[in-house]
């Protein structure tokens, strides 16, 4: 459609990388086809296919400096211009578009700024992919491509307690930092796996998977199971992932690389929750000499009254020693 009589306008369509091409809101359709000319500045823009096989025609034009684009873009004269954002965003061509309307008054038309498509949740995660690639394929980092699973293990570890750290202590900005460092390990491994010659599998396998495993423990979400409470949840889940994992024992899948604290604690959670009592509790008594072994029962039988009492004994401990450390800082004359 000509629009050339009408007052002049340009239009700022702004869409994301991050949706498929074409994939446009009707409005920016619209605009496309009525505008008088498309201009765009990127020739690899990943709508420019879709919009020129809807029969739209887009010239390309220089970007050069934000400055210069402003006035390329309002000296077009009459009807509509539409401008197809480049995938960076176009730094700072709205502020130079501002000035340019301060400074020239009654010269700039009428500017409408409209999103073309917007990021689904979670769409910042495929930006996670992409630089993960980067720094994993040739002339990326040198110190990324030579990482293996073994030896990211002791990163993981280390962002993992940090994570908990921050967790325990309401840091919610050191929360949402660790987080991310918790993510990038995830990323960072599936993107490793990708390259494994026999068996490789993407971070879109490890979604998949993850997504089928909470669909088929949550029946009372997902299917036509009832569950009274949350106890009822997790005794459904523990019933569930026993014949998924074909478990012969209430023990089967206890991580023996936990800490030995927090080891302790998942086993007595097992044997309680299976209300096994073909063992004993240990003695929950100060032995007359404390030696390795009676040590040993002395914390074990510490972990079961802590669990029957409703207490994380491997938080608690952390939480006192954080105590002690800050009386010791205190005693020192030291704060924080």
């Amino acid at each position: 459609m000509t629009t050339t009589n009408a007052a002049p306008k340009l239009i700022l369509l702004i869409t994301t990388h991050r949706v498929a091409p074409g994939l446009l809101s009707w409005p920016a359709w619209e605009a496309l086809r009525e505008a008088d000319r498309v201009l765009a500045a990127d020739a690899g823009h990943p709508q420019l296919a879709a919009v020129r096989q809807a029969g739209v025609e887009v010239t390309l034009v220089e970007r050069g400096s934000a400055p210069a684009l402003a006035r390329v873009l309002t000296g077009e004269g009459g009807g509509v211009t539409l401008w197809l954002g480049s995938p960076d965003g176009d730094p700072g061509l709205t502020d130079a578009l501002a000035r340019l309307a301060v400074e020239e008054a009654g010269a700039v038309p009428e500017i409408e700024l409209l999103p073309g498509s917007y990021d689904l949740p979670g769409a910042r995660l495929l930006d996670l992919v992409s630089v993960m690639d980067r720094l994993r394929s040739p002339g990326g980092c040198p110190w990324d491509a030579e990482q293996t699973h073994a030896s990211l293990v002791k990163y993981l570890v280390e962002e993992s307690f940090e994570l908990v750290e921050a967790i325990e202590e309401g840091d919610r900005e050191t929360l949402r930092e660790e987080l991310g460092d918790v993510l990038l390990q995830v990323f960072f491994h599936s993107r490793i796996a990708e390259e494994d010659t026999d068996d490789p599998f993407s971070v879109d396998d490890v979604a998949g998977d993850i997504v089928e495993k909470l669909m088929y423990r949550h029946p009372h979400v997902f299917g036509d199971v009832e569950a009274a409470g949350a106890a009822e949840v997790e005794a459904n889940w523990e019933q569930l992932k026993a014949a998924e994992k074909q478990r012969e024992s209430v023990l089967d899948g206890v991580p023996a690389g936990l800490p030995a604290l927090a080891y302790a604690a998942k086993l007595v959670s097992r044997v309680r929750r299976a209300e096994f009592t073909g063992v004993p509790d240990a003695p929950y008594e100060l032995p007359r000499e404390l030696t390795a072994q009676s040590a040993g029962r002395l914390l074990l039988a510490v972990v079961q009254r802590a669990h029957d009492a409703g207490v994380d004994v491997d938080a608690a401990l952390r939480a006192a020693a954080r105590g002690y450390r800050d009386a010791v800082r205190a005693a020192e004359g030291l704060t924080g």
